[in-house]
């Protein structure tokens, strides 16, 4: 089976995982593709595939004969996709030999994207593309590294091809930020791995954010307005004002490249209480450091000018650039580079404006860059992913 036909059959298949979940996984509907995975790797002839009660799974390619000491490579994918945007009833739609022209997604609630609006496009004249309705996103993220992953499994046992041990893990809740929190480095038996879940499939990339978490709950006084002067605090009128004291331009409709951001994903609020959920993002450091510190400044101003403890910040750490930890030893980068040159590729390393289950896992011990996938606008309507490129990328 070619990869995009796996990737067809893997996206109608719902995956959403859950940020206001505190199970894990954070929602069961994922138990349903890994139960599918599972099934069709144990059918391949992987040996201990295992799937475990936190949605994991694993598996194993052993060496060929004669190669058992060679180092044992690692490639994860994750299987849920973004509750951004529904995932629900996904309807993809193969677009052969594109010819530059808009598409439209979705003739009846006019949704189309075209090479003005996503210069993507242009690289891929003439390619095959898979897109959705419109309606829903496209779960290439990361089901396309999945079917390539599974795909590159079925290649070399098909082809009788000589090889290393190879170790695969699909993982749950890679997009609420806790796709690693339960991965068994050990179980998965890898020296050195590598997330397949990028877009160019030329791409190796090894930096990406240092990232936090930021909650913001403010604490107001509800009084009837007939009577509210000198009393009312309005809670959501003082969640504005927090806002309104962080840097206006480091937010991510205005960055690009290494500039850092925070985002602003949710706000709740009513007279009585108000919160602010955000996400802090930046490469370096010391900036990074800074923009956390931005917050509680804001916090300690409104905490003199309202009541004492008014606003309350918590930020949690989420992942760090695993750049500073992959420079010390860059062999596993150049040999993926190696490889894609090989077959004609120019590859290229950029700073991921995201993150990965392989920042984490970098850190906790298992080196880990990224790899593409040949997909494209990840988390909504305009996802797409190109048929070539997730052949090239098996």
């Amino acid at each position: 089976m070619k990869a995009y036909e796996r990737l067809l059959k893997y996206v109608v298949v719902r995956t959403p995982s859950d940020e206001e979940s505190g199970k894990s996984p954070s929602s069961e509907c994922q138990f349903k593709l890994a139960g599918l995975l599972k099934d069709e790797m144990t059918e391949l002839g992987l040996s201990d595939v295992k799937l475990d009660k936190h949605c994991y799974l694993y598996g194993r390619l052993p060496a060929t004969k004669g190669l058992e000491k060679l180092p044992s490579i690692g490639f994860i994918a994750h299987m849920d996709t973004s509750p951004d945007m529904s995932g629900k009833d996904i309807k993809p739609r193969v677009i052969e030999k594109y010819d530059g022209s808009a598409i439209i997604l979705n003739k009846e609630l006019g949704i189309s994207m075209d090479t003005e609006m996503f210069e993507s496009l242009k690289e891929h004249i003439g390619k095959t593309l898979i897109v959705t309705d419109g309606t829903t996103l496209l779960g290439a993220d990361d089901k396309a590294g999945i079917a390539e992953i599974m795909t590159m499994a079925e290649t070399l046992i098909s082809k009788n091809l000589p090889h290393g041990n190879i170790c695969i893990a699909f993982t749950p809740d890679e997009e609420v930020g806790r796709g690693t929190d339960h991965f068994n480095i050990e179980k998965f038996g890898a020296d050195f791995a590598y997330t397949v879940d990028g877009s160019e499939v030329n791409s190796v990339d090894y930096e990406c954010f240092n990232a936090a978490s930021a909650m913001v709950h403010i604490q107001g006084a509800s009084i009837h307005p007939g009577s509210a002067k000198g009393k009312m605090r309005n809670a959501s009128l003082i969640a504005m004002e927090f806002h309104s004291l962080l840097p206006v331009f480091m937010n991510p409709a205005y960055t690009e490249g290494y500039e850092g951001f925070n985002h602003l994903t949710d706000m709740q609020g009513e007279c009585e209480q108000a919160t602010l959920s955000y996400i802090i993002r930046n490469h370096d450091e010391a900036c990074f450091e800074k923009q956390k510190q931005d917050f509680y400044h804001a916090r300690d101003y409104l905490n003199q000018k309202y009541p004492k403890d008014t606003v309350q910040v918590d930020i949690t750490d989420s992942y760090g650039n695993m750049r500073m930890l992959i420079e010390k030893d860059m062999r596993i980068v150049d040999l993926v580079k190696n490889s894609m040159r090989e077959i004609g590729l120019e590859p290229t390393s950029q700073a991921i404006r995201g993150g990965t289950d392989g920042a984490r896992l970098t850190f906790e011990g298992l080196p880990c860059p990224n790899l593409g996938t040949g997909g494209y606008n990840f988390h909504g309507k305009y996802e797409y992913a190109c048929v070539e490129e997730m052949e090239t990328s098996v």
